[in-house]
């Protein structure tokens, strides 16, 4: 019988191959064609558009420097835009690199007069742990935002930005910054809520009926467990550079709100521990279950033994068949087996096993042998 299908498959990333020159532009094989958004906006207005090529972004950006600018790129499937970003932002290309080699840990570098801020998305799929990067090049009133997909989980930004909720229109690019990073972090919290439902069904499925596909699926829980601690670990990391640190582009105002995304790093790092302490303790849950069922049929396999043990001998005894006479001479001998011609040896023989069984049932029932 084949194995389940676990709830979760953890997507991997393939990385450059080794020996890659680095700041190399190395396209991903399937890569999407770049779709760009731009918002633009302050407290009163808002716009929001489609834009084609960096020429296009220099333009709005130098066409209302007063407003806040979001450059909102999905796709990372052309080399020479790529490029032509990077040549016009002044972003150096080892950070185009780790743009496109998407499985890099959060983190906070400052170059020149921008920042460039990597953060890891977790959200669960049919089947599939989703660990997407969200790339973030910070400047004074500009944001670029580059992800490898057209779906996202950033629309509750965009929907605050569009119907002016929230404060995301009364701050700067840094408060922005925040914004989708801290939506980053917020999915994390359904996604570990999700775990902790499937840990308590597994408790429950552990000790009404431990199997193998159990085992499995508290593995596949364990090695979640793993890449998220890695992520948010990180993430935590990059969140207390950020308020710790100097950097220019981020306003003390803002730092204020990254210090509660300190805090959600805390919670999801608090949560992640306690779940893996529950995966261990499950696994260990596992084993005694397992090994008291063992125990349970060994009892039961023992009873069964200990009642046919006793028939056993009776029926040894008297297979022996040694004869009370003597067939030769006709002596009779009366050390012998004088009840082998009984009439009714068998009927007794039967009613005797029988009486022996009877007996060691109920010795074994008061003993409570023979309850769960």
């Amino acid at each position: 019988m084949a194995n389940p299908v676990p709830l979760y498959k953890i997507k991997r990333v393939k990385h450059a191959p080794p020996g890659t020159s680095p700041g190399a532009i190395n396209i991903p094989e399937g890569a999407l064609k770049p779709v760009i958004n731009g918002f633009y906006f302050d407290q009163q207005s808002f716009t929001e558009k489609k834009l084609t090529d960096v020429k296009s972004i220099r333009s709005q950006l130098e066409a209302f420097p007063g407003s806040v600018h979001w450059f909102d790129i999905k796709g990372l499937g052309d080399k020479l835009f790529l490029e032509e970003l990077a040549d016009s932002f002044g972003i150096h290309r080892l950070q185009v690199e780790d743009v496109i080699n998407v499985y890099q840990r959060p983190k906070a570098e400052e170059y020149q007069d921008y920042l460039f801020l990597i953060s890891r998305v977790m959200y669960e799929k049919p089947d599939v742990l989703m660990n997407d990067q969200l790339s973030l090049f910070l400047g004074e009133n500009y944001l670029i935002s580059i992800q490898d997909k057209y779906e996202d989980r950033m629309d509750p930004v965009r929907d605050r930005i569009r119907y002016g909720k929230g404060f995301v229109r009364k701050h700067g690019a840094d408060y922005l910054a925040y914004a989708l990073m801290d939506t980053a972090l917020d999915n994390y919290f359904p996604l570990l809520e999700k775990i902790g439902e499937r840990l308590d069904d597994l408790e429950d499925e552990l000790i009404a009926n431990p199997t193998r596909d159990s085992m499995n699926k508290i593995l596949q829980i364990k090695r979640e467990l793993i890449v998220i601690r890695r992520s948010i670990w990180s993430e935590r990391d990059k969140v207390n550079d950020i308020i710790r640190s100097n950097f220019p582009v981020i306003r003390d105002t803002t730092k204020i709100f990254f210090r509660d995304s300190y805090d959600h790093c805390i919670q999801i790092l608090d949560l992640v521990e306690s779940y893996k302490e529950v995966t261990a303790s499950l696994m260990d849950v596992y084993m005694s279950s397992v090994s008291n069922r063992l125990n349970q049929v060994m009892k039961v396999l023992t009873i069964i033994s200990t009642i046919f043990i006793p028939l056993t001998f009776i029926v040894g005894v008297y297979g022996m068949n040694f004869a009370h006479t003597d067939p030769d001479t006709g002596e009779k001998l009366p050390l012998n087996m004088p009840e082998l011609y009984s009439p009714h040896g068998y009927v007794i023989i039967m009613a005797i096993m029988a009486a022996i069984v009877v007996l060691q049932v109920i010795f074994f029932v008061k003993k409570g042998w023979l309850t769960k």
